[in-house]
């Protein structure tokens, strides 16, 4: 059996909405439904009938977005009902592997054309109760926030793995004595990065907006200075902590797609494809050293591709938190820093857990199209520690 390429024909992906913010009003799987319904519309050659199935990341799943919602963003979208569709979650990384799975899925001959993508609304992640032990009891009950991190925790994991995500944070600028300083001169990087790109009018071939929402850039970026940030206190550890509100990513709500062909469909939808995809790698860490996760998967993905640092025209890393990308960057002495998140990272753009990992694999493909050549790459730290790696080729 011979493995087929794998092309990214297209990639859309909504504005990031705060948390709180413009797109809070609007559910989850019609954030997934206005992706995949734009994706279509842009190629219009494309019987929507003619693909093969929908997969779609999704980090929470508990409230709006439950019973499937890469089904159910098939359905509101209007696409035939015969087009299918799943939904995977590995946390963090699930817009990316959604990605690969499709990827996966057309290399393999299981299908010609298929739509990748990823889903998050924080805003709207509900509150949860767990079943009592038995029936009927009389004390006070607890709601769970399922929003981010742990909760209800197995009590058999060790303490040490179920830290917070900020402390994790911390433990890797313990890990590699990344400062208080370093780290917020990284966040008002990534700001002034994705204020530029805006500006320059480099996410306009990608960003959708939301209708009747008035939102039509990334809503958490702000212009920060040194001294504001300074003024920021610790979040996790109150004596002696470096990670805070303003060097980590904050809360978001987004949703971003892909449209993935082999030879066959790149023909049907008559376009030329931004990039193709060419290996990925996923690997396990220590949980409480999750951001680190990446370090690994990047290794494993250039080495399958026969590629190094030196050969990346661009790559994009998630920035879940400034210590934790710092953190990474400083294990990959031989890569030049300045090609990562040359349009922004997720400290400014946002973090809607189940799309970042689609919204960094498009950003990867339309930055190679513009380009015109070369190998980049699309990487994320998953909670539970993880990481996962794309490397797509013009």
């Amino acid at each position: 059996m011979s493995i087929r390429d794998v092309y990214i024909v297209d990639a859309v992906r909504t504005p990031v909405g705060k948390f709180g913010g413009a797109l809070a009003s609007v559910r989850p799987d019609d954030l997934a439904a206005h992706v995949v319904r734009a994706l279509v519309d842009r190629s219009p050659a494309l019987d929507p009938a003619r693909v093969d199935d929908v997969y779609f990341g999704d980090a929470n799943g508990a409230g709006e977005d439950n019973r499937d919602v890469a089904r159910m963003a098939v359905l509101l979208a209007g696409l035939p009902v015969t087009v299918p569709g799943v939904t995977v979650n590995r946390l963090c990384g699930s817009g990316l592997e959604a990605v690969i799975q499709a990827a996966r899925a057309i290399a393999l001959g299981d299908a010609s054309v298929a739509i990748a993508g990823g889903v998050e609304s924080m805003s709207r992640a509900p509150w949860v109760l767990q079943k009592p032990e038995r029936a009927f009891p009389a004390g006070h009950q607890q709601l769970h926030s399922t929003t981010l991190g742990w909760r209800m925790t197995n009590p058999r994991m060790p303490a040490e793995w179920t830290v917070s995500l900020g402390e994790g944070a911390e433990l890797i600028a313990d890990k590699h004595g990344i400062t208080r300083e370093r780290q917020d001169a990284f966040a008002l990087a990534s700001h002034r990065k994705a204020a530029e790109a805006w500006a320059k009018g480099l996410y306009d071939d990608e960003v959708v907006p939301y209708p009747d929402v008035d939102l039509t850039r990334d809503e958490s970026i702000r212009d920060s200075t040194p001294e504001a940030l300074a003024k920021l206190k610790p979040s996790f550890r109150p004596q002696g902590g470096t990670v805070t509100a303003g060097n980590a990513s904050p809360l978001n709500d987004g949703a971003a797609a892909l449209l993935l062909v082999d030879e066959e469909g790149l023909r049907e939808t008559g376009r030329e494809p931004l990039a193709r995809i060419r290996t990925s790698a996923v690997t396990g860490v220590e949980p409480q050293l999750f951001g680190l996760g990446p370090v690994e998967a990047v290794r494993r993905a250039l080495g399958k591709a026969g590629r190094s640092f030196a050969d990346l025209r661009t790559f994009e890393l998630n920035e879940a938190f400034a210590a934790q990308a710092l953190g990474c960057l400083a294990e990959w002495p031989e890569l030049d820093p300045e090609i990562v998140n040359p349009r922004g990272g997720a400290v400014a753009i946002g973090h809607p857990l189940g799309a970042s990992g689609a919204r960094l694999a498009g950003s990867v493909a339309h930055q190679l199209a513009a380009a015109g050549s070369g190998t980049g790459l699309a990487a994320l730290c998953i909670g539970v520690g993880q990481g996962l790696a794309l490397v797509l080729e013009r």
